[in-house]
């Protein structure tokens, strides 16, 4: 069972001003980066400004490259593993976790908290999601995270929506993943929340929601806040070595 929310705040950022893959990836890192060096804990959710492939971290870079399926697009590279993620119509979600937050200490619990909120908000908007379960292949050999399968995977129809990854340093933690609103004209065979339920509902409302709801299982204390001066700068940083392609 997941550990009781941490009693020090979080800091919920919403950032609906599109980014380009090197620019999310390089917040992201910035922010674990922050988490490492004891600074509070933090959650993000953010889009894309075109449509992105993100390889997994252990990735061959090559196999992106080479397929025809991801000509032109960007290829940016994940800190975290997992398989590649074509970003298009979709809200992106990071957590940056100091060693010292309780749910820092175990994998399964931050997966089973962070995809456990999402489900009931979802629930709200009267879209029925779950959990995935132990009642399918890993299938870990396909190159896209959303042909792949997990345990923690949040489903609709039985088809994946939600698959998070992470990566941990000295004891702190990133977790990231994708929830699918609509299917990409990029890999048509993975529907999204929208496609699922045969319905939209306005994107603005659903991610306030989201954004309150991880920020709450984190804290008891969740307040809207943004990147800080130095994250700022320091993701400015990092980007310049991220975009690959």
């Amino acid at each position: 069972m997941a550990d009781a929310p941490a009693v020090e705040p979080v800091r919920v950022i919403v950032d609906l001003h599109p980014g380009s893959g090197a620019w999310n990836m390089a917040v992201d890192e910035a922010l674990l980066e922050s988490a490492v060096a004891g600074g509070a804990c933090a959650t993000r959710w953010y889009c894309w400004s075109q449509p992105t492939l993100s390889t997994g971290y252990f990735q061959r870079l090559e196999e992106a490259l080479q397929d025809k399926r991801f000509a032109g697009l960007p290829v940016v590279r994940r800190l975290t593993g997992g398989g590649a993620i074509i970003h298009h119509h979709e809200l992106t979600y990071s957590c940056a976790l100091p060693a010292r937050h309780p749910l820092a200490r175990n994998v399964r619990d931050l997966y089973a908290a962070v995809h456990g909120a999402v489900i009931r908000v979802l629930s709200g908007f009267g879209f029925e999601a779950s959990l995935r379960g132990s009642t399918r292949a890993d299938r870990r050999d396909e190159f896209l995270c959303f042909g792949r399968g997990d345990d923690f995977d949040v489903v609709m129809n039985g088809c994946k929506v939600l698959g998070s990854a992470q990566r941990r340093r000295k004891g702190a933690v990133l977790q990231h993943g994708s929830l699918l609103l609509r299917r990409s004209e990029r890999a048509v065979e993975f529907p999204g929340i929208f496609d699922c339920a045969g319905r939209d509902v306005p994107v603005g409302d659903l991610v306030k929601q989201l954004g309150h709801a991880v920020g709450a299982v984190l804290s008891r204390q969740a307040v809207r806040g943004s990147l800080s001066e130095n994250e700022e700068r320091r993701a400015a940083q990092l980007m310049r070595g991220l975009a690959i392609g």
